[in-house]
């Protein structure tokens, strides 16, 4: 029976990370017409007509630290499936018994 219950949990907890990853690539594919094309002003006055325009650069990507933090505080719901996905896969393996733990305790007596 324990052996049933390491396999349906980890077959569920397969699942969670499988959909986690579909709905994070089928929100990257849906995006791409999402983001605004910036558009440089024509000017209106023909003396200025040799001003240039330039755009802003883009602003530095954040640190990767701020970023798993920003991800661990306020997850999506694909990180969500996949956090509780690798919840499910470690509680198989210790159903299954890959994962063990030993506690133990002696007194001093002399």
């Amino acid at each position: 029976m324990r052996d049933w219950i390491a396999v349906i949990v980890a077959v569920l907890g397969v699942l969670l990370v499988l959909a986690g990853g579909v709905l994070i690539v089928l929100q990257a594919l849906g995006d791409r017409s999402a983001a605004p094309v910036p558009v440089a002003p024509v000017p209106d006055n023909p003396d200025n007509a040799d001003t240039v325009v330039v755009a802003a650069p883009a602003p530095a990507p954040a640190p990767l630290t701020s970023r798993l933090l920003g991800v661990v505080k306020s997850p999506t719901p694909a990180d969500r499936l996949i956090f509780w996905g690798i919840i499910l896969l470690v509680l198989s393996a210790i159903a299954a018994g890959a994962i063990t733990f030993e506690l133990g305790a002696k007194g001093g007596g002399s």
